[in-house]
């Protein structure tokens, strides 16, 4: 895999996670580690006053995201602990490389470890994923996408780690922009209808978009109108037919099927994004680790 040296070509800059998502992230994941009794391993063996400090390496190279989730947590448990960090999110990272040093009380060190390096290596497992589609397609205008095929709880932060790896954004939810799709159309009577009853129930600013297994289907949304098409594993001939077919009046997706092998291909088409499931839901986190020592 060849990530990227860009991370945000295609896309805007990438921006800090917002305070209140990573720190709410971390706290409940603390939660779930030290429950009532704390790190009862630490407290049996280290003296409550020893110091220590310790160096998070790259085992592997990849693309960094989550830096601030694992550094949040080394400090809500020692809020005085000293943080060095020496790459920053959406940079690659060589195998054997120090990403961040870290010097505190050996016990919050050791609690906060697991926490900090799960966020850190899943987030940069999906950046190192998604760069790696975003450095295939860098020859054509089509973005790489994530989908809602997310771990519950984590959406936010796994879109996040997209962005750092070069890729966009699709809907956050339900909740914010109308895709039909082919369950949808069965349950609406057909592409007209559905578009239709979209149509006079969306707000002003909520954008429509549909999903098309056939041209057919194509023709008919683009009669009634739409603001965007999903060509679902459609070939890569009637993908570049629908390009034509579609000729500017509607944003272009392709999705289904999607891998390394063939989203070159699919970019190739003239498609305007692509969208990946594997990116979030597949991806395998980057080999991390706390190197320790006694201050």
């Amino acid at each position: 895999m060849s990530p990227s040296p860009s991370p945000d070509a295609k896309g805007p800059k990438l921006e800090p996670l917002p305070l209140h998502l990573v720190d709410d992230a971390v706290r409940r994941a603390l939660r779930e580690d030290l429950g009532d009794a704390g790190d009862v391993t630490s407290g049996a063996v280290i003296p409550c006053e020893t110091h220590a400090r310790g160096r998070i390496v790259a085992r592997a190279a990849g693309r960094l995201a989550g830096l601030d989730l694992a550094t949040h947590a080394f400090r809500l448990l020692d809020p005085e602990c000293r943080i060095a960090v020496s790459r920053r999110d959406g940079e690659n990272v060589a195998g054997g490389e120090t990403i961040a040093a870290v010097e505190g009380r050996a016990r919050a060190l050791l609690a906060a470890e697991r926490v900090a390096l799960n966020f850190l290596g899943h987030l940069s497992g999906i950046a190192t994923a998604t760069a790696a589609y975003v450095h295939a397609t860098q020859e054509h205008k089509a973005r790489i996408s994530c989908t809602r095929k997310t771990t519950p709880g984590l959406r936010a932060l796994e879109k996040y780690a997209v962005r750092a790896g070069g890729g966009v954004n699709h809907r956050f939810g339900l909740y914010d922009g109308i895709l039909i799709k082919d369950n949808h159309i069965a349950a609406a009577g057909g592409v007209s209808a559905a578009l239709k009853a979209a149509r006079a129930n969306a707000g002003h600013m909520v954008k429509i978009e549909i999903e098309i297994e056939t041209l057919d289907q194509l023709d008919e949304a683009l009669t009634v109108g739409v603001d965007a098409v999903l060509l679902d594993n459609m070939s890569l001939a009637d993908l570049k037919e629908a390009v034509r077919r579609v000729s500017g009046r509607a944003h272009i997706e392709a999705s289904g099927g999607v891998s390394l092998d063939n989203v070159a291909a699919i970019a190739a088409t003239g498609v305007d994004l692509i969208s990946v499931g594997r990116i979030t839901h597949s991806a395998p986190a980057l080999d991390l680790a706390l190197d320790f020592g006694i201050a």
